[in-house]
């Protein structure tokens, strides 16, 4: 950390709502935690952030199938997203991270003149993805063991993930920027709050808007094309890779480009 950065984030008054320099140099210090994290501590943070995850998945498709079938597809759609907003607050609250969390904090921490910058930002993408697919796999296989979800459920998780597997390539890219970008903006809206029910209604939003897209979200795209594919969606592993990576590009560009570059440059002015 550098001499003469603050040992913690200080408010400049406490009845004012933050500065962008104060919230970012919040994330400054939350990056640096984070690039400095131990490997078993990527492991329960990005393990925990995938299966976590997998809930909010199936309370999606369990809300939309019990909605659909007596108010409709549009209710049940809407019904869907708010439950699955829900799901996310349990990742943020608990401390869990997804990969397209981990833009804005560690980028930040640049500034801080941490040693082996590159190197650290590529181990932690890497594992934090790697991690969040196996938590989710584990609880998708678990879940998917016949008759484990109520009846109907599988049915409307096979009709997402060919949703997703029918889009064009260029609408997943351009989908998966706008994911990348919400979820990176919620780590700066959680980093602008200072109380748990602030953090629990802007996490709540954005999970709401990312499902109600739906927008792009390598996690979450992938666990909802591997239900599909246990419950016998028409499709391969090849498709499910392809579409994952897309959706990486996307989330990356979407995150960094369009949320924390700007974010950086609104807090240096």
């Amino acid at each position: 950390m550098r001499a003469d950065a603050p040992s913690q984030w200080q408010r400049r008054d406490p009845d004012l709502p933050p500065r962008p320099s104060e919230i970012f140099e919040r994330s400054e210090l939350e990056g640096r935690e984070r690039l400095e994290r131990s490997l078993l501590g990527q492991f329960s943070t990005g393990f925990t952030a995938g299966f976590n995850i997998v809930f909010a998945v199936v309370a999606l498709g369990i809300t939309y199938h019990l909605v659909s079938a007596r108010y409709g597809e549009e209710l049940g759609q809407l019904a869907g997203a708010a439950v699955f907003g829900i799901g996310l607050t349990f990742l943020v609250i608990g401390r869990s991270e997804l990969f397209t969390e981990n833009f804005l904090d560690p980028l930040s921490a640049r500034a801080t003149g941490i040693d082996r910058f590159w190197s650290r930002l590529a181990r932690l993408w890497s594992l934090t993805l790697l991690f969040n697919l196996v938590g989710g796999a584990i609880l998708t296989l678990l879940l998917t063991t016949e008759g484990a979800l109520p009846r109907g459920a599988p049915d409307s998780l096979v009709a997402v993930a060919e949703e997703i597997a029918t889009r064009d390539a260029l609408a997943d890219f351009t989908n998966a920027i706008a994911g990348g970008a919400l979820v990176t903006l919620l780590t700066w809206l959680v980093l602008s709050v200072d109380t748990g029910i602030a953090r629990f209604a802007v996490t709540w939003a954005v999970g709401f808007f990312l499902a109600l897209g739906p927008f792009n979200h390598v996690v979450v795209t992938v666990i909802h094309l591997f239900f599909g594919l246990r419950y016998g969606a028409d499709f391969g592993y090849g498709e499910i890779g392809l579409i994952g990576l897309i959706a990486t590009l996307g989330n990356l560009v979407g995150g960094v480009v369009f949320v924390t570059l700007l974010r950086a440059v609104q807090a240096r002015a």
